[in-house]
């Protein structure tokens, strides 16, 4: 779950914690409560080394301005807000209460779920 500027993440299996700072991560406006993470870390000193998060994510949509009718002959996009207050930009159709399939790498838009 998210703190401020701490992520704390749980260990399924020894349900041991960490917290890590939000530099360390990658996308940390992607990534929703319960999202599972691969965290890797140096055994002699635990600290971390990386973190690891699925490829690609599916975000509720929380706010999206309506589409101009018509304006589908380009591959048109605006600008939407997901549940984590992330900002994607999303194809036209898209609304508000859509979920959407977001890559995790590049922040970008992928399909509708």
């Amino acid at each position: 779950y998210n703190e401020g500027v701490d992520f704390h993440f749980m260990n399924t299996e020894s349900y041991e914690q960490i917290t890590l700072n939000r530099d360390v991560l990658d996308a940390p406006d992607l990534l929703k409560e319960g999202t599972n993470v691969m965290i890797q870390v140096n055994t002699e000193t635990d600290m971390p080394l990386s973190v690891d998060m699925p490829a690609s994510i599916v975000l509720e949509v929380t706010y999206a301005e309506p589409g101009v009718k018509g304006n589908t002959a380009t591959n048109a996009t605006k600008p939407a807000t997901v549940e984590t207050g992330a900002s994607v930009n999303v194809t036209l159709f898209i609304n508000e209460g859509d979920k959407i399939k977001i890559d995790t790498a590049t922040g970008k838009y992928i399909e509708r779920v």
